[in-house]
């Protein structure tokens, strides 16, 4: 089985995001989204199968579950352990079943004109009886209806969808079709997903009502709703500035959550604590910037375990003479399960590279530190 039609914009380092388009469409339906993205992530696009580049296939997946495994197995092969991820319609259903099924693996979620249930099954297995009969043609007459607002005014982007649902495999449509009547995420699967989620509906969306966003933030836990006028079903496309604009927000409050989590985890909560405490007006884009940059695009990275985050953290601090982030550090060292021997090597080490003076001061610092974690352990 061949990978989906794929590609990738960004730096390959960086945080992974896949977005996932609509019924009918190609990849180009996030045309005017993906540069802004790409310079934060990795940003992986897709292609349906049967749609845009992805070759029509003799059995197509026909359950979003099996269209949601292809996704995962197009994240496997290109390294993406952990993603973000951002979807419409269907595509938005993939990833909702992706992160209530595979949380560990989803670190951030948005669900754009998309649906917990597309409604009672019978119309989409007539939709998908008459294109396997008449093909889809007949689809794209009455797309722009269905798509976007009344009165819109069609541009290269909106004619090029268009023309992706005119060439759609009518199998593979049809067979997407079937997964939409099957699926349906239930309460308890959308109380299962722990990614920070962003639902965002056109608010004149007559496919997916703005009703269904509504039912999708209040049951997935901590989910936010924006609403965007002037947009129906391809908000993506008709809205295309406010929709970058939710997501860059919507990915910085995540990459923000996430390193506070870690930064927790690794520096402690007292002195998380004390530092949001002395944040001031002055000092909060900093403060803000630490948590999303240092903490929750790089010590969340999957590279390097934290023992070994600690190691070069330490030997950093140590050439750069800075004493008080030092003290801070071995106690981070300590709770990423850096044993005194262990970090007693590492400032040995520094003083090979780093100089015997600054190993020196190194080694007062850390005495120092571990001296007080015994004493607060005896008591």
């Amino acid at each position: 089985m061949s990978l989906l039609h794929h590609t990738t914009e960004g730096r390959p380092e960086a945080p992974a995001l896949l977005l996932g388009p609509s019924l009918g469409t190609g990849l180009g339906l996030w045309d005017a989204q993906t540069p802004a993205l790409a310079r934060g992530h990795h940003v992986i696009r897709y292609d349906l199968p049967g749609h845009g580049a992805s070759p029509a296939e003799a059995d197509p997946p026909r359950t979003v579950a099996a269209l949601a495994a292809r996704v995962l197995a197009l994240a496997d092969a290109l390294g993406a352990t952990r993603f973000a991820y951002a979807g419409v319609s269907l595509g938005g259903a993939i990833g909702a079943h992706l992160a209530a099924h595979h949380p560990a693996r989803v670190t951030s979620l948005a669900l754009v004109c998309s649906s917990a249930d597309f409604g009672t099954p019978e119309p989409w297995h007539a939709r998908a009886a008459r294109v396997r009969s008449e093909g889809v043609g007949w689809l794209a007459e009455n797309a722009p209806a269905r798509w976007f607002t009344p009165g819109h005014t069609p541009t290269d982007a909106t004619r090029a969808l268009l023309a992706d649902q005119r060439a759609a495999d009518p199998e593979a449509y049809a067979a997407c079709c079937e997964a939409i009547a099957a699926y349906h995420l239930d309460d308890k699967a959308l109380a299962r997903i722990t990614a920070p989620t962003l639902v965002l509906a056109g608010r004149q969306d007559t496919a997916t009502p703005p009703a269904h966003a509504r039912h999708l933030a209040d049951r997935v836990p901590h989910a936010t709703l924006t609403e965007i006028d002037g947009a129906a079903h391809l908000a993506p496309a008709e809205q295309p500035a406010r929709v970058t604009a939710a997501l860059l927000d919507h990915l910085g409050s995540t990459a923000h959550h996430d390193g506070l989590t870690v930064r927790r985890e690794v520096l402690g909560t007292d002195h998380v604590d004390r530092a949001a405490a002395a944040t001031t007006e002055f000092t909060a884009p900093f403060q803000d910037f630490i948590t999303r940059y240092a903490w929750g695009e790089i010590w969340t990275r999957p590279g390097l375990d934290r023992r070994t985050r600690s190691c070069v953290t330490l030997t950093a601090l140590v050439a750069r003479g800075h004493h008080e982030e030092l003290a801070l550090h071995v106690r981070a060292a300590v709770r990423n399960g850096l044993t005194p021997e262990e970090i007693g090597e590492v400032l040995l080490q520094s003083a090979v590279y780093c100089g015997v003076p600054a190993a020196n001061a190194a080694f007062a610092v850390a005495a120092r530190v571990l001296a007080a974690l015994e004493e607060e352990d005896r008591r």
